[in-house]
């Protein structure tokens, strides 16, 4: 969109062009934006406040480069300041990010994290969902389950004051974050956003945990959600890319503990390897959790996702302690309610 101006008078510049330019002068004379940098310039995309081919070509140069913990913190950051939680909102236990969606097995995280709601451990979980085809998401996964989706941020309040669980898509979470991310179509690139979203813990929950498809990315959440002030998280390369044990391989897991950060190594549970399940029939989740469906391989997948949270959030003493814990806790569920069903 072209700015009016006088006959002869130099063009004035869009205040967002400075921030372009930092990343995008050259390989010489480009650099990394610092943190407060990546918060003034997200802050002005949040309050729409930057052209369409700023934004576009904003994302791209990012992406280009890989996003720097600085970055991804500052992003975050202007993204949770954005969120304004309604008065009275509940104290929250667990930040669960839900970005990726399952392709190869069903979404045993969801009955992890719902374990925990059961057993007094509250869990926000937000994710963007319908980006790519043949997957299965969690608000769909939610409802065969019988848990609808809150689609405000009161009615999120409610549900996790009822049942310690609320799920949000990023589509009422944030309406302009999900419009930026939605450019990915247009762009034909994954962008940045889809990092920095599933670091914003807009309930300021007290723990926070992360699944990556990727694992370079590991120390870009691990040190951002460190320079955010984050107290203590995890992350890990998770299945399909949430946060959900492969009960089948190690897990090296990226955390914080009072705010500094570390790495663990976690055992395989199984031995042996999974193949793709076929269909991914959701019907199974209730099953599972009813104990109709007595699959060993799920079952170690949810009690090993449960483990992280326990030995992470501080609520375990070591990776033994807590996948005995884990596996209490998912063998005592209430297996005739579902937390958060309608």
């Amino acid at each position: 969109m072209s700015h009016p101006r006088a006959h002869g008078a130099t063009p004035q510049e869009h205040p967002f062009a400075q921030y372009v330019r930092i990343l995008g002068k050259g390989p010489n004379l480009s650099r990394p934006l610092t943190l407060d940098e990546a918060r003034a310039a997200m802050r002005m995309i949040m309050e729409d406040k930057v052209e369409d081919a700023q934004l576009g070509a904003f994302l791209c140069l990012l992406r280009v480069k890989t996003e720097l913990p600085e970055e991804a913190a500052g992003l975050a950051l202007a993204i949770k300041d954005s969120i304004v939680l309604p008065a009275g909102a509940p104290k929250v236990d667990v930040d669960w990010a839900s970005y990726a969606g399952k392709s190869r097995q069903l979404p045993y995280y969801l009955l992890a994290a719902l374990a925990l709601a059961q057993h007094g451990i509250s869990v926000f979980m937000h994710g963007a969902e319908n980006h790519t085809a043949g997957r299965v998401y969690s608000s769909e996964a939610l409802a065969a389950l019988g848990v609808p989706a809150a689609t405000s941020l009161e009615q999120a309040c409610a549900q996790l004051k009822a049942s310690n669980f609320a799920y949000m898509a990023l589509e009422h979470l944030s309406p302009r974050l999900h419009r930026v991310m939605a450019l990915r179509q247009l762009l034909g690139l994954r962008s940045p956003i889809h990092t920095v979203a599933r670091m914003v813990n807009p309930f300021r929950a007290a723990f926070s945990i992360n699944g990556v498809t990727h694992p370079p990315y590991l120390p870009v959440h691990q040190e951002g959600s460190r320079l955010m002030g984050e107290r203590f998280a995890a992350a890990f390369k998770g299945d399909g890319g949430e946060a959900e044990r492969r009960p089948e391989k190690d897990c090296t897991v990226h955390f914080l503990a009072d705010g500094q950060p570390g790495i663990e190594e976690w055992p395989a549970l199984i031995s042996g390897t999974r193949d793709k399940e076929d269909g991914l029939d959701l019907a199974r989740l209730k099953a599972l959790w009813t104990g109709e469906d007595g699959d060993e391989t799920a079952a170690a997948a949810i009690a090993g996702t449960i483990a992280v949270v326990l030995r992470h959030s501080g609520r375990a003493a070591s990776v033994g302690e807590a996948e005995g814990a884990a596996q209490a806790l998912w063998r005592d569920r209430i297996r005739s309610r579902v937390p958060g069903a309608a």
